[in-house]
């Protein structure tokens, strides 16, 4: 039969296109379709790889890619077997299992089985195609193609690390780590059957909800496996047997204001291009400051405070090793998702040692004498006279007693003769950003804290003061993996720059650490005394809306904020009773029996001099006391004050007359005290500083202590002597030596329980 033309034209168009239908199934598909970046989850660990969050994928799930050699053969084994047995021939589709599916699928009138091969299920997990007859045609179709763009070996990888497992684990790996918090690669035959399991449905099956359904579809595996002969009988007993001790359903979700904090940091392309970030935060140190703030402010709430944070730097490098940013994260009600270690608020007193650090760089030494009486400053706002917390005048006073016991005016007034916008200069190199305003809208507030900073911004500047002056930014990040990258990566470290000298530096550390200096307005037993080298300075804001402790040992600096988010005052709750006790929880904590001291520069000298005038003692200075300086700036005159010298009766036995209980007492402990030891706490940090008091009048040498009758020793200025705690019952004495004559103090009686 003689075919026409169109009938010669329309075959010729059918041969065609079948030819290249046909052809089409040979072309490969593009690779980068098949990139693992877009599935793959970043994950935030702590400095010592512990995970504190995981963040989800653009596919929306927990993704962590392997390699074939990280997945434990039982796995693969038993996920060919249980999803695609002819994976290792096919070219990509079954054809026995796509006849059985129609067959299935026009009994039930619905789509109930897909007969999907592992290539297929690769690339509905690729092409996020509908479970349609035209989305399953093409599916077929790139699942061919498939097969001639990557080996059996990548398809089979690619299936493995994209597939749900459920509760948002892309992939073996994560569902490993996240049921049974181990590796992929050490995953057991009993374990693997049962993650097998969970592709088929990954809701319906879910462990957490439905565990015996999916307990009974591993073993149906198992059995399936042995009947197979893919495993032996011994091992499918025991496998059978295998208690799954699958993980309990807990997210994590770690350091939250910290990971809050590190996420922020990023860019939206270096959060698609991360898989690894390894923070600086130390995990074990992080859960123990969330449980003293917890502590600590259960027993505050009665003084109406809700709220606390934490900040604890490493003062080598900078690097965060804590941030606790409230209470409760999820306390709603009291803002917990508020972040105090960013938050503004007033820091109180704290400013004042950065400002007398600036005073002691102008000439001013820790024996200048200054003014604490009542004077009326200019202010933006106005004139105002600032009052102590203990709302007294102390008339002259050293430097070093104003800044250890934190006098208002002294430090006002230093702050005027330097100028408040040095202080606000200085504090901009330490990259105190919250302070927006100009010098002047603050003036010599700024030392009082009328400038809203940031507890970390806080801690970062008297970290500086640890280093001997020198200010690093730090960091929160030690190091991150790229998607695809094995290799680890360093983000660049700040440059340290010098804010302030060393030898002011370490003056105002020997201050701050000076417990002696801070006894009038802190007292004997303040949680500020600790049994190593620690600096620390307290600050409450105006009307108690804000309290602070910030310090530092010569290895960490520790800021602590308490308050309310919402700007409600506290009911009369000091840097001692607020923020001190936790701060001194975290410190002890930290430190535990290190005893390493701050480094003195060598161009700091230690001399004698009058305490009431803090020149060089004379001959008519009742007594002396050591006091450290840059060396050039130590006083070169003699004191010219008129000590007056009373008439009191002092003879050589000293004797117990009412005229010497009144010249020489025992000033602390008192009394009828009472101490406990503390059973965490070890022996050799457990002891009572026994302190004696005179009157002006007399020339003490020396204090002899003893101890039920037994002399434990004696002690120069300021006369105090350390005695380890013992239970039991105990009579103290002091005997004061005048040279010739001596003075004994009226005994005091103490008892230490155990």
């Amino acid at each position: 039969m003689k075919l026409t033309g169109r009938k010669r034209a329309l075959i010729l168009a059918v041969s065609g296109a079948a030819l290249l239908a046909l052809v089409s199934f040979y072309v490969p598909l593009p690779r980068t379709r098949f990139d693992p970046k877009p599935v793959i989850s970043l994950r935030l660990e702590d400095r010592n790889g512990v995970l504190l969050r995981e963040v989800l994928s653009d596919e929306g799930g927990q993704c962590r890619w392997v390699g074939l050699s990280e997945i434990s053969p039982a796995l693969i084994k038993v996920t060919i077997a249980s999803e695609d047995r002819s994976f290792p021939v096919h070219s990509g589709v079954n054809p026995f299992s796509i006849v059985r599916a129609i067959f299935q699928n026009l009994k039930s009138a619905r789509v109930v089985s897909g007969a999907s091969t592992i290539t297929q299920q690769v690339v509905r997990n690729v092409y996020h195609f509908n479970r349609d007859l035209p989305s399953k045609l093409l599916e077929t179709w790139l699942a061919v193609r498939l097969e001639h763009t990557l080996s059996k070996p990548e398809i089979l990888a690619q299936y493995l690390n994209r597939i749900s497992y459920g509760n948002q684990a892309r992939g073996i790996e994560a569902a490993s780590r996240l049921y049974f918090d181990k590796p992929a690669s050490d995953l057991s035959l009993a374990e693997a059957a049962f993650l097998a399991a969970l592709p088929r449905s990954p809701s319906g099956l879910n462990p957490y909800r439905n565990f015996s359904a999916l307990k009974k579809r591993q073993e149906q595996l198992l059995k399936e496996m042995n009947r197979l002969k893919l495993v032996g009988r011994e091992e499918t007993v025991r496998a059978l047997a295998e208690h799954l001790g699958v993980q309990s359903e807990k997210e994590k979700f770690r350091a939250p204001h910290f990971c809050d904090f590190v996420l922020e940091g990023l860019s939206p392309a270096e959060r698609q291009s991360l898989a690894v970030v390894r923070t600086t935060l130390d995990q074990t140190l992080q859960e123990k400051v969330e449980i003293l703030i917890q502590s600590h402010l259960g027993s505050l709430e009665r003084k109406g405070v809700t709220n606390g944070a934490v900040v604890v730097l490493d003062n080598a490098t900078g690097e965060i090793l804590s941030m606790a940013g409230s209470r409760d994260f999820f306390d709603a009600g009291h803002d917990g998702q508020v972040n105090g270690a960013l938050a503004l608020r007033q820091p109180g007193s704290t400013m004042k040692a950065l400002t007398y650090a600036l005073a002691l760089e102008k000439g001013l030494t820790a024996a200048t004498i200054l003014e604490d009486i009542p004077t009326l400053f200019p202010t933006y706002e106005g004139a105002f006279t600032p009052e102590n917390y203990d709302q007294k005048y102390h008339g002259p006073i050293r430097l070093r007693s104003a800044l250890a016991s934190s006098y208002n005016v002294a430090a006002v007034s230093v702050l005027q003769a330097l100028g408040p916008d040095l202080l606000f200069r200085r504090l901009k190199e330490m990259e105190f950003a919250s302070l927006a305003k100009p010098p002047a809208y603050y003036g010599v507030g700024l030392t009082l804290g009328n400038g809203e900073v940031s507890l970390l911004e806080l801690c970062r500047a008297y970290a500086s003061l640890a280093r001997g002056g020198v200010f690093l930014k730090g960091r929160a990040v030690r190091e991150y993996r790229l998607k695809g990258d094995p290799a680890q990566h360093r983000p660049q470290a700040s440059e340290p720059r010098r804010i302030f000298s060393a030898e002011a530096s370490y003056i105002i550390t020997d201050i701050l650490s000076d417990r002696d200096a801070r006894i009038p307005t802190f007292g004997y037993r303040s949680p500020l005394n600790f049994p190593f080298p620690c600096a620390v300075k307290t600050g409450t804001s105006k009307d108690f809306r804000d309290n602070w402790a910030v310090g530092y040992t010569p290895r960490t600096t520790v800021g602590v904020w308490v308050g309310n988010f919402d700007g409600r005052p506290m009911a009369d709750v000091s840097g001692v009773t607020g923020a001190g006790p936790i701060f001194r929880d975290i410190m002890l904590c930290l430190e535990g029996g290190s005893k390493v001291d701050f480094e003195r520069p060598a161009d700091v000298v230690r001399i004698a001099i009058c305490p009431l005038s803090g020149d060089l003692p004379s001959s008519s200075c009742p007594s002396t006391i050591e006091e450290i300086f840059v060396a050039g700036t130590e006083p070169r005159e003699a004191c010219r004050l008129s000590h007056k010298r009373g008439g009191a009766k002092v003879t050589a036995s000293a004797g117990n007359s009412s005229a010497a209980k009144e010249d020489f007492w025992i000033s602390g402990p008192r009394d009828g005290d009472v101490f406990k030891i503390d059973p965490v706490l070890r022996p050799d940090y457990q002891t009572l500083e026994l302190q004696a008091s005179f009157s002006e009048r007399l020339n003490v040498r020396s204090v002899e202590w003893s101890v039920n009758g037994r002399l434990i020793g004696a002690a120069g200025p300021p006369f105090t002597r350390r005695w380890n705690l013992v239970p039991g019952s105990y009579t103290i004495k002091a005997r004061a030596l005048l040279g010739a004559a001596s003075l004994e103090s009226r005994p005091i009686k103490i008892i230490v329980l155990s």
